[in-house]
């Protein structure tokens, strides 16, 4: 999990070129290609899940609509019992549009281990509507990074 971030800019591609130059649609199929990846959790259905999230916020600046993809780990205590989580997000800004904030804010979850495949969430995704919506659009700021959740 330490590598986490690492990774998910390995498969942005970061190393060759700036983040800036990635569209909507290169960061999700990156944010998939990283979400494939197996890592060390604990033997839970939540312990490891991405989430799909956007909305219209000002988070210290101007407003923005952001459409964050993000991969939650759990992490468990010496004893094996939840400690707390780390997310890892993979956060696209884009400049206020009329068609973007007519999207209000939606968020969809996928845990390994809860049943359902990963291609089967992210082809789901992939039919709705919003998401052509925002494909539309190319982000003026892309941000990688983890937290403590």
């Amino acid at each position: 999990m330490d590598e986490a971030v690492g990774l998910l800019e390995g498969e942005l591609g970061v190393e060759r070129r700036t983040l800036a130059d990635l569209d909507t649609e290169a960061a999700w199929l990156a944010f998939l290609r990283f979400g494939r990846r197996l890592f060390d959790v604990p033997d839970t259905t939540d312990a490891d899940g991405l989430l799909f999230q956007y909305g219209t916020y000002s988070f210290n600046g101007p407003v923005r609509f952001t459409l964050d993809l993000a991969r939650q780990f759990e992490v468990a205590d010496s004893d094996g019992d939840h400690d707390h989580y780390v997310q890892v997000h993979c956060e696209l800004r884009y400049r206020p549009a009329p068609a973007l904030q007519a999207l209000g804010s939606f968020d969809s979850w996928f845990f390994r281990g809860g049943g359902d495949e990963l291609d089967e969430w992210a082809q789901g995704l992939g039919r709705r509507a919003d998401r052509a919506t925002i494909r539309r659009f190319k982000p003026v700021e892309i941000r990688v990074y983890q937290e403590r959740v």
